[in-house]
């Protein structure tokens, strides 16, 4: 390892005759004789200041893998270490002590892959996309096991070639990134300066800064060979659906189907499906609406969800591509749109997908992505076999820069005969360290109208540390609509203006940084002008050093409604102008702690009358390592002159993990908009790498408070066994 003036860094990695014995105990030789990769620096608290803690690390390869080795030593005993979950992939992993290490495989400073695990063995992975955009469902054929020693813990990762795309050819240079995290200092250091303000202001997220990676030499992955993995699948079970067409009553069946990857370059990978099925996928979860637009409802299925950034169009970097969260602006390919059709705030119909294949990877400096899926008709959502196709096309420019395309078509329109197609051209610059522009311009041809078709938007980011600005355009016209895409309001022009004021204070035991942010939010109609909704916001908040934050918030608002709106099962508003104001205090503790989770209250004025909310969200109570409660309840008491509601949603998600390769999870959820109660309960093993069982109950039934036996209303309910299998050729 080799570090020069400027901070930047190079390390070397070690070629081994024979692969090291993947146990946890650094016991091999060359442990002992090789230097290790140490000297990390904190990004947080103290930007550039070394690690309180040691790390010392090994990258070493033989024919088929990639080795990452790491002695994590640790002050504290090992009662005080933060290492409470065991589960695959899960949000809660990156609130415990973690070793990581980011593999920039192309050497584009953009994009790249993340492993990472913590002293429990528990395995998360990631892909990123134009340093940012993380894909958290990518989920390859990796292994990894620690251990402990007097004074810290191991990390011993094995990452086969295979799982990785580079470039043909011998010896190569790739970027390489190593982060620690010790979560009872809130302390994140990385083999490289990353600054204080990567990421985004509400938290660390250095990880994405790819182009601050130190440089992997002395690699010589094994010659380009085509990759083949063939994943068959069989299901059986028996379902009900007392709200299908016809009606299902204990239906037993059973099917059969197959995912292929064929590697077509080393950089270009094919994908084909037939039959596809999604019965292991979990649940959504309740959402409670209030507003006049649509909810957006995360993807969940494997096969939609591997390579997804390729496809996002007009994302930012590393604050875009939440899981869960749209962007502001419309998207014009949601994967949702295929194999499900209806109102995603109430009730969805499953199309069957025959089959379709799909292509993504690099062609010199550009990302390429295709997409072609075919689904049956159904009865029940009243709809023809139908073709989806996306193409997407982005290459890199400058040094953290890009400009695409994107094309999409529905072949059987759901708004009038014929086809429906989106297409669109964006670009993502950024410069310096923390200043991001983000632009695009769309169309849609749709058989419902010709013209005032098209979205545009040009937005502005400052993200520093200490100041924030933003400064935001979107146009969406009356006819524009993506079909295979996700609008939340049509006919809009949106002007949006925030700042932001955080500073860190010196010296303090208590308080890491205060925020203050002001903005102005604007909505009017894109064809006459009007002004829909105005919202004025002022946010201050609090982080401490444990993590803690303590959050006050007023927000000033206005609706217009052009048309009266039901706003609840039985209260309309009538057609006017709104104008209200409401506060919220929060308080959430920090994701670290045995309980944690958020704590608000709303109160103020709400359309024509008020509103007092009380919501504890994104709760967690670790019982044990192997053992969690997340727990979550909003309670709204809305008072009108047109009506006095409330509404209630309530659920637990219960989650035992037997190791870390095998785990049981258990939903249930009300939700008093909707007087529905639903559980959903999963069970899945790896029984060997990419090869899994899952064993599957779910059911959803009507609450009626006015019948003797108040849940009786069955709607669905489902027990399958799935089981497959991956064969890698």
């Amino acid at each position: 390892m080799t570090r020069d003036a400027a901070g930047r860094t190079t390390v070397r990695a070690i070629r081994l005759a024979a692969g090291i014995r993947l146990d946890g105990v650094l016991d091999e030789a060359v442990y002992r004789s090789v230097p290790p990769i140490t000297d990390f620096l904190q990004q947080v608290p103290v930007e550039g200041a070394p690690a309180t803690e040691r790390t010392e690390a090994w990258i070493m390869f033989d024919e088929e893998n990639v080795y990452v080795s790491a002695r994590v030593h640790d002050s504290a005993p090992a009662s005080e270490w933060v290492a409470n979950e065991m589960r695959r992939d899960t949000i809660q992993l990156r609130q415990n002590d973690t070793f990581s290490v980011f593999f920039d495989t192309f050497y584009d400073r953009r994009n790249g892959f993340n492993f990472y695990t913590n002293p429990l063995g528990a395995r998360a992975d990631q892909q990123f996309t134009n340093e940012g955009n993380p894909n958290n469902d990518w989920n390859p054929v990796w292994d990894v096991r620690t251990g402990r020693f007097d004074g810290g813990w191991t990390a011993e990762m094995e990452i086969p070639f295979k799982t990785l795309r580079y470039r043909s050819g011998g010896a190569q240079l790739w970027g390489v990134q190593m982060r620690r995290a010790v979560r009872r200092k809130n302390e994140w250091s990385y083999l490289t300066r990353i600054p204080i303000s990567a990421g985004g202001w509400r938290g660390p997220a250095g990880i994405f800064r790819v182009s601050a990676a130190a440089t992997l030499v002395g690699l010589e992955p094994p010659a380009a060979s085509r990759l083949v993995e063939i994943k068959p699948y069989a299901i059986g079970g028996v379902a009900t659906d007392r709200h299908a067409v016809p009606i299902r009553e204990n239906d037993a069946g059973g099917e059969f189907g197959a995912d292929v990857k064929l590697g077509l370059t080393r950089n270009l990978t094919a994908d084909f499906t037939y039959n596809t099925d999604f019965a292991q996928v979990e649940v959504d979860e309740q959402q409670v609406n209030l507003t006049r637009f649509s909810l957006f409802f995360p993807e969940k299925r494997e096969f939609f969800l591997e390579g997804r950034g390729i496809f996002g169009f007009a994302r930012g970097g590393a604050g875009a591509g939440r899981p869960g969260e749209p962007s502001d602006a419309p998207t014009l390919f949601y994967s949702r749109r295929i194999g499900l059709e209806g109102d995603p705030d109430n009730v969805q119909a499953v199309v069957p997908i025959h089959g379709g294949a799909r292509m993504t990877g690099k062609a010199g400096a550009f990302d390429v992505g295709a997409l072609s899926i075919q689904t049956d008709k159904s009865l029940e959502a009243g709809t023809a076999s139908t073709n989806f196709t996306v193409l997407r096309v982005r290459r890199d420019i400058l040094r953290r820069s890009s400009v695409g395309g994107i094309f999409t078509n529905r072949s059987v329109s759901l708004v009038g005969p014929g086809s429906s197609q989106a297409y669109g051209v964006d670009g993502t610059f950024s410069f310096h360290e923390n200043l991001d522009v983000v632009a695009y311009y769309a169309r849609t041809r749709t058989p419902r109208a010709d013209g005032r078709d098209a979205s545009y938007q040009g937005r502005f980011d400052y993200g520093g540390d200490r100041y924030g600005l933003t400064v935001n355009h979107i146009a969406v016209e009356e006819h524009f609509l993506p079909e295979i895409g996700f609008l939340q309001r049509e006919n809009y022009r949106r002007s949006n203006l925030s700042g932001r004021f955080s500073p860190r204070p010196r010296g303090s035991a208590l308080v890491r940084r205060y925020a203050l942010e002001a903005d102005v939010d604007y909505f009017t109609t894109a064809d006459q002008g009007l002004v829909e909704t105005r919202e004025r916001t002022v946010d201050f908040s609090t982080e401490f050093h444990n993590s803690d934050r303590f959050e006050v918030n007023l927000t000033n608002s206005y609706e217009w409604l052009q048309e009266p709106f039901l706003i609840s099962k039985d209260v309309v508003l009538p057609v006017g102008g709104y104008g209200f104001t409401a506060g919220a205090v929060s308080y959430t503790l920090g994701g670290q702690r045995r309980a944690s989770g958020g704590l608000a209250f709303t109160a103020g004025s709400f359309w024509s009358g008020g509103i007092r909310t009380l919501e504890y969200r994104q709760g967690r109570i670790n019982v044990s390592n192997q053992f969690s409660v997340e727990p979550t309840i909003s309670f709204n008491a809305i008072d009108l002159p047109e009506g006095e509601f409330t509404t209630t949603l309530a659920g637990a998600r219960f989650n035992f993990a037997f190791n870390t390769r095998m785990f049981f999870s258990g939903l249930v959820q009300y939700n008093s908009s909707n007087d529905r109660w639903g559980n959903n309960f999963r069970l899945r093993w790896e029984y060997r790498p990419g090869s899994e069982l899952f064993v599957v109950y779910t059911e959803e039934r009507d609450v009626n408070t006015l019948r003797p036996r108040r849940m009786d209303g069955l709607r669905n309910r489902g027990f399958v066994v799935k089981l497959n299998r991956l064969f890698r050729l």
